[in-house]
């Protein structure tokens, strides 16, 4: 199987370097449109300029593509639209949908201020949400959409310095469990990818991290698949330096307790509650209750 991207339509946010250039180029070279979306600020969003966007563009173009560069915030849905309006005016269509663009003010969270905090849950959770609603009926009405959110492994198991960050990320995986199931009667596949990459949100764990085997491309091959006509939906996908792992969120089978005692048995019995032996991964949230209220009719025998 190749993939490949003829007659579709991507937008890739947060492209002017980093992932998001990867992302865009490998799209272009595999046959896909692009916007190149970027707003060519600093890494914790201040300034900003179309000139990262637009370099990308010209790399495209050298190689034989069509891509166009906008300098839209993905926080300002009005400029958010106006980008999806341009891509639809000069295509048609928006089949594909990266939401990668970020920022990072990083602190512990004893010392980060709410403004950072507001801040950087704008950029990635709203930022996604906008650029996200401004496709969907677009999506909707052509019966086909690929959408990936970039989570990261600092929301899914957390990170020192990154309570912001981390609860942005984590906030994205719950947005796609929704549009998943929303978008499946459109054939509208959503999805994670959590990378692993040397980029200037990276940059300062130089110390930690081999950087050199951790090239943004070895990233991409996994959003290419994500975002392919034979994606899955739902999908967790950690990738980074040529290792691919799928990451789940899942529920055990748990324990019945009720009475007087209740929280000294859910004390006394909480290795029992962790066991992951028969542990699933729920297909929407109501599982939980549906597991909740079986243990409750076998326990008092129904």
């Amino acid at each position: 199987m190749t993939i490949r991207f003829e007659g579709q339509v991507a937008i890739v946010t947060g492209a002017g370097g980093g992932l998001g250039r990867e992302h865009a180029l490998a799209l272009a070279a595999r046959g896909a449109k692009v916007v190149v979306n970027d707003l060519g600020g600093a890494r914790d969003g201040s300034g900003g300029s179309a000139t990262a966007a637009e370099a990308v563009v010209a790399e495209i173009e050298a190689a034989g593509g069509e891509a166009i560069a906008n300098a839209a915030s993905v926080t300002d849905f009005a400029a958010v639209q106006a980008m999806v309006d341009q891509a639809v005016a000069k295509w048609g269509r928006v089949d594909i949908l990266v939401n990668n663009a970020g920022v990072l003010r990083d602190k512990s969270f004893a010392k980060m201020e709410l403004d950072d905090f507001r801040f950087v849950v704008d950029v990635h959770l709203m930022g996604a949400v906008n650029c996200t609603k401004a496709v969907w009926e677009i999506m909707r009405q052509q019966n086909y959409g690929r959408i990936v959110m970039t989570t990261s492994s600092s929301g899914l198991y957390g990170n020192f310095g990154q309570a912001n960050y981390g609860a942005a990320k984590m906030a994205l995986v719950g947005f796609m469990q929704t549009l998943a199931i929303e978008g499946g009667k459109n054939d509208i596949r959503v999805n994670s990818l959590a990378p692993t990459a040397h980029t200037r949100m990276t940059e300062d764990l130089g110390a930690a991290l081999p950087l050199e085997a951790l090239e943004p491309s070895l990233v991409t091959p996994g959003l290419l698949y994500l975002v392919s006509r034979d994606a899955p939906t739902r999908a967790i996908l950690a990738a980074g330096a040529g290792g691919f792992e799928r990451a789940y969120v899942t529920l055990t089978q748990g324990v019945h307790i009720t009475g007087a005692d209740a929280p000294e048995q859910v004390a006394a019995q909480f290795e029992a509650i962790s066991n992951r032996d028969a542990e699933i991964v729920p297909e929407m949230g109501a599982a939980q209750g549906m597991i909740e209220l079986t243990k409750a009719q076998q326990a008092h025998g129904a």
